[in-house]
């Protein structure tokens, strides 16, 4: 059968504050749909661009392979992907330009081309897929193989002849085990376990357990997986992850899921699993803070190897919690983080600073919380208007010079705020030496009760000090976060 060239539009070194980290993940989603498509048949191969400098570099790829199929699948379990960076999108434009100038029939799946499916046909792709990809892309290229007319097909934008035609939307998949296994042999596993080595952190792969969000964040976009939640069975996972670990000496992992155990008991089911296949693993979670607080869910993450969990935080103001439709209280942020640290299970916090009525007194509520809390780690974002959420509907007039960041340290205002984004980009430096000053004080604290607990890295941030006071003292006065002022 035809050969495919599967592919994406991420790359890690056009995105510098990403790269910076070494800490790159493979193409999840782009595994699935190649996994699916050589299940049925197909000859399948991988052109990864997370590691590859430039789009021109597939151009010697698609002269070997000849493929009939340029798929251009991006990784909808990678958050920034749903940001629609511009560098990615010229990226992408790129590949579909260069793919058509090989006669490939040219497919693209993406958050991005889900939003903006006119920008993509233009450039010269042959059909947008809309939504999840795996089902539709099978059923189109079985279609087109077949000399069949996909006028009927679900979850794909074409051109009929000069008029673009948007399909129905396709139902989402209920039964996420009927997908095989993603097709990890693809990926070049030493070259990323290279670039983890520069990171010092221990090499870690993603696993997705589930699909969608079901809350109702009115920032939050969810173009690929929907306002649904469907999960694998833990025996699925279990599976995926004892092949990892066998395959590729991997025991450390990222579930990537927008909420990872929602289901009832699932939890509680994937700690037995690992237990029955006797599978000792760590790893790291996104959650809410309210969900984390129901039943026993934070003692049965710690007994199944749990090590980190970011929470979205965003805010330490219920008014600006209740804004953004966030369905939580400052108070469970508190609760929860106490209770993971009571387990030892370390604790990190996405904040989000930029909301409309922002003011000064809830910016410091939120640097007051984390210089309380302490948490172990922090990522920190401005709201970005998303195509598709309510929230861009409410500032989409104030989006005609920029609608999207370059990479993912732009940190640029697209709407207008209270303050500008010369100001967050400082708050954000700014908040940041804050948590490093708050950590070298707990650590010195640590090391002077108890000079046991003395590590060069906890010594590193303590001398690192000298730094953080001084200069985290100068931007808040620079901010004017010392006093009453709005």
């Amino acid at each position: 059968m035809s050969n495919i060239l599967f592919s994406h539009s991420y790359y890690y070194q056009l995105d510098p504050k990403q790269w910076k980290n070494k800490m790159p993940f493979p193409p999840l989603g782009t595994l699935y749909a190649a996994s699916l498509l050589r299940n049925n048949g197909y000859t399948v191969s991988l052109f990864d661009t997370n590691l590859i400098k430039s789009p021109v570099t597939i151009l010697p790829i698609i002269k070997k392979t000849s493929p009939k199929y340029l798929v251009i699948y991006d990784d909808g379990f990678n958050y920034l992907t749903k940001m629609c960076l511009t560098n990615m999108r010229n990226a992408c434009f790129e590949m579909i330009q260069i793919g058509k100038k090989e006669n490939c029939i040219v497919i693209v799946s993406s958050s991005d081309a889900t939003d903006h499916y006119k920008e993509y046909l233009d450039k010269g792709a042959d059909f947008i897929i809309q939504g999840e990809g795996e089902i539709t892309l099978l059923e189109l290229i079985n279609a087109i193989e077949n000399n069949q007319l996909v006028e009927q097909l679900s979850g794909i934008v074409y051109k009929n002849n000069t008029e673009i035609q948007v399909n129905s939307k396709r139902t989402v998949l209920v039964n996420l085990d009927e997908l095989p296994l993603p097709a990890w042999d693809l990926v070049n596993m030493e070259s990323y376990q290279s670039i983890w080595k520069q990171s010092n952190r221990e090499f870690t792969l993603n696993i997705a357990t589930t699909r969608g969000c079901p809350y109702k964040c009115n920032w939050c976009a969810k173009p690929i997986y929907g306002n649904r939640y469907n999960a694998h069975s833990p025996e699925y996972i279990v599976k995926e992850i004892a092949f990892l670990k066998e395959k590729f000496g991997v025991s450390r992992f990222w579930m990537c899921d927008d909420i990872f155990g929602l289901k009832p008991n699932w939890v509680q089911e994937f700690r037995r699993e690992l237990d029955k296949k006797q599978l000792k693993i760590s790893y790291f979670i996104q959650s809410r803070v309210d969900l984390l607080l129901k039943d026993d869910t934070i003692d049965a993450l710690a007994k199944s190897g749990i090590e980190e969990v970011w929470v979205g935080a965003e805010s330490a103001s219920q008014k600006i919690l209740d804004a953004m439709d966030k369905g939580t209280k400052v108070e469970e942020i508190y609760e929860a983080t106490r209770l993971l640290k009571h387990k030892k299970i370390k604790v990190a916090f996405f904040l989000q600073f930029g909301y409309l009525t922002e003011n000064k007194e809830d910016i410091r509520k939120t640097i007051a919380m984390v210089n309380e809390l302490q948490p172990d780690n922090i990522g920190i974002s401005v709201s970005y208007p998303l195509p598709g959420t309510s929230f861009y509907e409410k500032v989409k007039d104030d989006l005609k010079l920029k609608a999207n960041w370059t990479d993912s340290d732009d940190f640029e205002m697209m709407f207008q705020g209270s303050y500008s984004s010369a100001f967050y980009r400082k708050l954000q430096r700014f908040v940041h030496k804050e948590f490093r000053k708050s950590q070298g004080f707990r650590n010195l604290k640590s090391i002077l009760h108890k000079p046991s607990n003395f590590t060069f890295e906890k010594l590193k941030s303590i001398i690192k000090l000298g730094y953080y006071v001084p200069s985290a003292l100068v931007d808040r006065l620079s901010l004017k976060l010392s006093g009453n002022e709005s």
